[in-house]
C-alpha cells in the first residue's frame, strides 16, 4: 500500500553496537494491577469496536450470528 510508512532497512538505532540499548522494560516492576489495568482498556476498546462495525455492516454482523449460532449447534461437547 503506498499509505504505509516502510522501511527495508532498519534505522541505525537497532543495528546491534551502534548506539544506546533500547529502553527494556522489567517485566517484574510491572505490577500485575497495571497489567490487569492494560488488558481491560484494550478488551474494551476491543468490544467497542465490534459494536461500531456491528452497527456500520448489519448485514455482515447478522451473517456473522447465524455462523456462530451453527457452530455452536453442531458443536459436540
Amino acid at each position: 500500500m503506498p499509505d504505509r510508512k516502510f522501511r527495508d532497512d532498519p534505522s541505525p538505532r537497532t543495528r546491534p553496537g551502534t548506539g544506546p540499548e533500547p529502553d527494556l522494560r522489567n517485566e517484574a516492576d510491572e505490577s500485575d494491577a497495571e497489567r490487569r489495568r492494560r488488558r481491560a482498556r484494550f478488551l474494551r476498546d476491543l468490544a467497542e469496536a465490534r459494536e461500531l462495525r456491528d452497527r456500520v455492516q448489519p448485514r455482515r454482523a447478522k451473517t456473522a450470528r447465524l455462523r456462530h449460532a451453527m457452530r455452536m449447534r453442531t458443536f459436540r461437547w
